[in-house]
């Protein structure tokens, strides 16, 4: 049995995270979606697992599911699909869609019931609502048979933190339910879990579209070989997403940090599929303002999308180049109060409690407000 896992397509999704560049990402997980049939071909898999929330709700536009569904028919063999929280199988759900029903490979499982697949048997735990404190994969147990023995299943792991329950997902639930291998979904990071014995037979896909900025290991699917009942599964991740999500978590030390971040960051290749997010933190001298505006002009024009986050840089106590960029006014003339102050060596008369080191500091949270409030 060789087949692919996927899940997380979240179909529709607004992406207004990333501001102009959310229409590009929205049709980024259609093509990714047409990479996955793409690899499920080439690998000659037997059949697809999704694994819920193909769609980012039960309200996008018809015409999404109409494309989602015309994209997986252009698979040759079998698709199996659960709602997740996001879709879930309620009145009115996209899964009332007719579109559904013209696909003969195409199977919507809205019921915990075995189905035979090629090479075994499929036990799917659909999701009827959006949160749940109840196990999805409680009702798979007393398996009969010699086939292989597949869960497909949407939740959290137990050990996952989360806010709230959704949908709890034994850590040795492959193992407690009797199957070869359980097909997550939920989660957009690919991650495997291993049975008290070692045995790898539970797995997150994690998104084959990366959403957002952060996820650990996403943009993948899943190929899973399992030769016979009781081996190993052989799971390989495959990468499917098209698009980069980059952090860049950067602290200024000294004169010239903000020239080598430049230098790393004009040397990625494909800036049209690259999505940049750059924190700086530390101290900047003055001389370095135009360099800092330089980076921002870089990121935010030759990127799909980029932001630079620099509202943890400080000044240098000691710099007054700064204060002359300030505009006229309370904030200008509060600024070179502070500075004044944070010179040890300042002989009129001190406010209680003005001490350089509280000037200082004053000094350098009002300049992070400036940078704040900054077009």
């Amino acid at each position: 049995m060789k087949f692919i896992h996927t899940a997380d397509w979240q179909i529709g999704m607004k992406a207004v995270h990333v501001g102009k560049a959310g229409g590009r990402v929205r049709d980024e997980r259609l093509s990714a979606a047409r990479r996955v049939i793409e690899e499920a071909g080439n690998h000659k898999a037997d059949f697809i697992l999704l694994a819920g929330d193909t769609f980012e709700d039960n309200g996008v536009e018809r015409i999404l599911v109409q494309k989602t569904v015309d994209i997986l028919t252009g698979f040759g063999g079998p698709v199996f699909i659960i709602p997740g929280n996001h879709d879930p199988l309620v009145p009115g759900s996209i899964w009332e869609h007719p579109a559904w029903e013209d696909q003969e490979n195409i199977h919507v499982l809205t019921e915990e019931t075995p189905i035979e697949i090629p090479g075994g048997i499929l036990y799917p735990c659909p999701a009827r609502e959006k949160r749940s404190g109840k196990n999805p994969t409680a009702w798979i147990k007393n398996l009969e048979g010699d086939g292989i023995k597949i869960g497909l299943a949407h939740g959290t792991v137990e050990g996952i933190h989360q806010d709230e329950q959704e949908y709890p997902v034994p850590r040795e639930a492959a193992a407690l339910c009797g199957l070869d291998y359980l097909a997550l979904g939920h989660w957009h990071s690919t991650a495997t879990y291993s049975d008290s014995d070692g045995t790898v037979r539970m797995a997150y896909s994690g998104t084959h579209e990366t959403t957002r900025f952060g996820e650990r290991d996403s943009g993948n699917i899943l190929l899973v070989n399992i030769v016979e009942a009781g081996k190993l599964p052989e799971v390989t991740p495959v990468k499917t997403g098209g698009l980069e999500w980059l952090i860049f978590d950067e602290e200024i030390r000294n004169m010239g940090d903000l020239g080598r971040i430049k230098d790393r960051i004009e040397a990625i290749r494909e800036p049209s599929t690259t999505l940049i997010d750059l924190r700086l933190s530390g101290l900047l001298d003055g001389a370095d303002r135009e360099e800092l505006l330089r980076l921002n002009e870089i990121v935010i024009s030759r990127f799909l999308y980029g932001r630079i986050n620099a509202s943890r840089l400080r000044p240098l106590p000691e710099d007054e180049n700064w204060l002359a960029g300030l505009p006229p006014g309370v904030v200008r003339e509060a600024a070179l109060q502070l500075h004044a102050l944070s010179n040890p060596g300042f002989s009129d008369k001190r406010p209680d409690g003005a001490t350089p080191e509280v000037a200082s500091r004053a000094l350098m949270e009002l300049y992070a407000l400036v940078q704040e409030v900054s077009p």
